[in-house]
């Protein structure tokens, strides 16, 4: 199945997250993101390369990714969790080059090297941690020929986390409050201490109170929730917002007796995780103004409407902003 030999073009020569030096064509404008955070990241940098969405974009966030972008096809992803797309699928849309944007570990890149022997597609691999967002679009923007972005959005990803930091660095302890990272229906799934799912938890001034393997999710039980005792709940699911202080296994926990679950907003991409990608800064804000309102709570519908217009080009309006922080 491997792809005929290319045709001379430039090539621009990056070093990617496993140390690999990977020639990419210059000013590729075919690309296939592996997963759900490389589609969120190639889309800040360069929506016009996109060949798709991992998984189609839901029909409450249509509005607030760019006209060009909206209904381009589903193609599956290609790494992680249900993946769905086989190589003849991945050829069929004729890419330029693969993109990756994650975790790294040995499992994904024997995936990058087995792809790249088989189609003969340059398959880049970037640290997906959070830390290092800003340094990723800088590097990123230059390899596709839009270096220019690349430094804005750079800038602006270090003027977030700097703006956090000088927030949470006087905090003391008992200051930083108690939180669980509430997923499914249930609310019985969670991220653990340095996740890539919930590392911004504690960059916000937070304490995450689930302990276990950070590299993947955790089943918790209500008994083990109720040990942690949180004082905040941060949830991706509606449903679990919506029913949480009627689940009975769940009385007496305090986030859910003070009234302080938190669902994060989901559209065009979740504030938390949902992916785990450039998103993530926005939630970085948003979480500081739930955790410290008196410290952060100011200025937020502002940075939203700076955050939408520079990272996915969308002018945001009244009604769209109401929805986004009514959440």
């Amino acid at each position: 199945m491997a792809l005929a030999p290319p045709t001379a073009m430039a090539e621009v020569v990056v070093r990617d997250a496993a140390d690999r030096e990977i020639a990419l064509p210059d000013h590729a404008s075919r690309i296939y993101a592996a997963g759900p955070p490389a589609d969120v990241l190639l889309y800040t940098l360069k929506p016009e390369a996109m060949l798709g969405w991992v998984r189609a974009i839901p029909p409450n966030g249509r509005d607030l990714v760019l006209p060009a972008t909206r209904d381009l096809p589903a193609l599956g992803r290609l790494t992680g969790k249900g993946d769905t797309l086989n190589l003849e699928g991945l050829l069929a849309a004729q890419p330029q080059m693969i993109l990756d944007y994650g975790n790294i570990s040995p499992t994904y890149l024997d995936l990058s090297q087995r792809v790249t022997e088989q189609t003969g597609l340059p398959y880049l691999l970037l640290d997906g941690s959070f830390a290092k967002t800003p340094q990723t679009l800088r590097i990123l923007g230059a390899a596709l020929g839009v270096a220019e972005r690349g430094e804005t959005l750079g800038a602006q990803a270090e003027k977030i986390i700097a703006d956090a930091e000088a927030m949470t660095a006087a905090l003391g302890p008992d200051q930083r409050p108690k939180v669980y990272l509430a997923r499914g229906p249930k609310g019985l799934e969670s991220a653990a201490k340095g996740s890539i799912h919930s590392e911004i938890i504690e960059r916000a001034g937070g304490i995450n109170v689930a302990e276990g393997d950070s590299k993947s999710l955790l089943t918790v039980s209500p008994e083990q929730l109720h040990a942690w005792a949180p004082e905040i709940i941060i949830t991706l699911d509606a449903d679990f917002a919506r029913n949480a202080d009627l689940m009975p296994e769940l009385a007496g926990i305090p986030a859910i007796e003070n009234g302080r679950v938190y669902l994060a907003p989901q559209a065009p991409f979740g504030f938390i995780d949902a992916p785990p990608s450039v998103n993530r800064l926005l939630g970085l804000r948003w979480l500081s103004a739930k955790f410290h309102p008196d410290l952060a709570g100011e200025g937020l519908e502002a940075d939203l409407r700076d955050f939408y217009r520079l990272f996915y080009q969308i002018e945001l309006s009244d009604d769209q902003v109401k929805v986004l922080l009514g959440a």
